[in-house]
């Protein structure tokens, strides 16, 4: 009767704990008192207690609770905390990994902490109680799981240390250099995306991981631009006509900002042929310009921005036009037009008011060169347009305002223009053609 008795309180306390277990006609008496026992243990932190009802309700009904995996991890960390002795360690740490593997077996289909989930978890305690094994690469095939199939639900930890055994390897394994590349990109991404949703309260850490990651690859030598065309040239050549290997290539080089390779130009080259694009047209554009081919740089542009869907992308190549035709070709008028229009594509965007302005600057429209200082008036009308659409670039602005500000026609200068008195309005001449106010 006191067994009865018992065996009723367990089932009681086990309460909501005990959904989606096995059903209850197939656990024993004894197995429901040992969940109860050691699950009100664990959850007070007194895993002393809780580690011998653990033990036999793990040995004996491993399908019966989620709880005896859940509190069975923190169990099983408290008891490796506790000991010293190499063979209690190998024992504990080995059963923490089955553990993991049972969980997977009995509740690796539950919604929230799915197979991949704890995929994750199991390898970042690989990481930890298996410090001999240098490369870890089992572990880094769970976290690769997890990291593929949970995306930006992953553990900002899963993320990061998925890199850092990729890192690893690739130490180890030069040839893996690729893969670790593929990684880097991957969960970078993904800590990105975590860090920028104000509402995810792990972006703050994510943030931090992603300078630890950035820091990491740069540290790895990878980086560099001629390790990459070492890596991809052969790849590069064999998939001139595979479009979707091209354009990972050159989104990989342009993130990395290697777009004056020549493997970049090649893989921007074959796609470009295969399917046009804005990014192909671009990337075609960016080589150009490295091989002085002006022209043909803007040409490319030009397609660029017929091709782009995207408005901010349509000013950025308008802007680059605008630029190429200002400092290379030094035609100033046609780089103004271009200007214009990127600011039409993103009101938004100062870069082209404060480009405006260098030409103006640099312009020599009369031969009575104190007429010749009346082009910093406009210089610097553009320069407080820009702060005014795009407080971002307040501080370049303000840098030029007070450099061009100080070649202003003096009060002697203007003493002998009348045309010029403070407050007048005033019509620059030559190319520029803009009014603006005598100060």
């Amino acid at each position: 009767m006191k067994k009865k008795s018992l065996f009723m309180l367990a089932f009681v306390a086990l309460g909501s704990v005990f959904a989606v277990a096995q059903e209850s006609s197939t656990i024993s008496e004894e197995c429901l008192i040992n969940i109860s026992l050691f699950n009100e243990s664990a959850k007070n932190k007194q895993y002393a207690d809780a580690a011998g009802p653990w033990l036999k309700a793990y040995t004996e009904c491993p399908s019966a609770n989620k709880a005896i995996y859940s509190h069975g991890r923190n169990i099983l960390v408290w008891q490796l905390s506790q000991t010293k002795d190499p063979k209690e360690i190998d024992v504990l740490r080995n059963r923490l990994m089955e553990m993991y593997d049972k969980r997977i077996q009995y509740f690796g289909d539950d919604s929230r902490y799915p197979t991949p989930w704890i995929l994750g978890r199991k390898a970042l305690d690989y990481i930890t109680y298996f410090p001999e094994d240098q490369l870890k690469e089992n572990a880094y095939q769970w976290l690769e799981t997890a990291v593929d199939s949970l995306k930006t639900e992953a553990d900002v930890a899963v993320l990061t240390q998925f890199v850092a055994l990729s890192a690893n390897i690739y130490k180890a394994k030069p040839e893996t250099a690729e893969k670790f590349i593929s990684d880097y990109l991957k969960a970078g991404a993904y800590l990105d995306a975590i860090a920028s949703n104000p509402s995810d309260r792990y972006a703050a850490s994510a943030a931090q991981q992603k300078q630890v990651l950035d820091a990491m690859f740069v540290q790895s030598g990878v980086a560099d631009c001629n390790t990459l065309d070492n890596i991809y040239k052969d790849k590069v050549a064999a998939n001139t006509t595979n479009l979707e290997v091209l354009s990972k290539i050159i989104e990989f080089y342009e993130q990395m900002d290697c777009k004056e390779s020549e493997v970049y130009f090649a893989a921007s080259t074959a796609a470009h042929k295969i399917s046009p694009t804005a990014k192909s047209a671009s990337g075609c554009a960016a080589v150009c310009y490295k091989n002085k081919d002006y022209n043909e740089a803007i040409k490319y542009f030009e397609e660029a921005v017929n091709l782009a869907e995207d408005n901010k992308d349509k000013s950025n190549y308008e802007y680059m036009i605008a630029y190429i035709y200002y400092s290379e070709l030094k035609n100033y008028p046609t780089a103004r037009v271009h200007a214009r229009k990127a600011s039409e594509y993103d009101p938004t965007t100062g870069k082209p008011y404060i480009l405006v302005a260098h030409m103006y600057a640099a312009s020599q429209p009369y031969d009575d060169p104190i007429l010749n200082k009346t082009v910093y008036w406009v210089a610097v009308d553009e320069l407080r347009r820009a702060k005014q659409v795009d407080p971002s670039c307040a501080e370049e602005a303000d840098k030029y305002i007070n450099m061009y500000s100080r070649h202003f026609p003096n009060t002697e200068e203007i003493f002998f223009h009348a045309d010029l008195g403070e407050g007048k309005p005033y019509t620059v001449g030559g190319w520029i053609g803009v009014t603006t106010t005598c100060r």
